[in-house]
């Protein structure tokens, strides 16, 4: 099996190099993976750390100007060639040592969709911004509501879904809420969902976080557009 992992990045010099060679330990001997890295006009070393460090992916992406996670992500998937796509932030709050759970259910049931989840969390979860956190319990709510789906954690990153399922073409967003639109192309098209608990070591402002409470509306609207069409 061939996993296509997508890492979007963006000013990401402090863990670039550590999360991409985490992924290379974490690798199985009868799954083969695409590391896709899109650096996104990155202002700092990250283009430099990466051209430097090629042995560890096996395409690097780099934009000419910043398009956003979503637009990234839109590039990467048009390079994927795996049966399965998942994403992997570029800073160090999820653990790929986590994939191992994804493995496992994609050999024994083959889901279409694979969401991790930082609440039914496996050994810890740091303590992070009350308002994301009940953000994204009102997110998941919603969209559970609407898609007939009981997932707890709809944002997290680690998202893993059969590649067949989305046509790069047809995605319309560029920003953070186009997970929320891949999520629901999925649903809408499938009917194999998974969910499984994952570790969470959530950075703060300061430290290099990018999303923001305000984001949720963008969401919101695309969960809405996406149950209507």
């Amino acid at each position: 099996m061939i996993l296509s992992i997508i890492v979007p990045a963006y000013n990401e010099e402090k863990t670039i190099i550590q999360i991409l060679e985490k992924l290379q330990k974490t690798k199985p001997e009868d799954v083969s993976y695409q590391v896709i890295v899109i650096n996104d006009c990155s202002k700092d070393n990250t283009k430099t750390l990466l051209e430097a460090n090629d042995h560890l992916y096996e395409i690097l992406i780099n934009n000419s100007s910043n398009i956003g996670k979503g637009g990234s992500v839109k590039k990467a998937l048009e390079c994927a060639k795996g049966q399965y796509v998942i994403f992997q932030d570029a800073d160090l709050e999820y653990d790929p040592s986590d994939f191992t759970k994804f493995f496992d259910l994609i050999f024994k049931f083959n889901p279409d969709v694979i969401l991790g989840s930082r609440f039914n969390f496996d050994k810890f979860s740091k303590s992070h911004y009350f308002f994301n956190k009940i953000g994204n319990y009102f997110l998941s709510f919603l969209f559970n509501i609407l898609f007939n789906t009981t997932f707890t954690d709809i944002y997290c990153c680690y998202f893993c879904f059969k590649r067949e399922l989305i046509d790069p073409k047809n995605l319309k967003t560029c920003g953070f809420e186009q997970q929320a639109e891949i999520l629901a192309k999925c649903v809408k098209s499938s009917n194999s969902f998974y969910e499984v608990p994952v570790n969470y070591n959530g950075r703060t402002e300061n430290e290099g976080k990018k999303i923001k409470f305000y984001h949720i509306f963008s969401v919101i609207k695309e969960i809405l557009k996406n149950r209507i069409i």
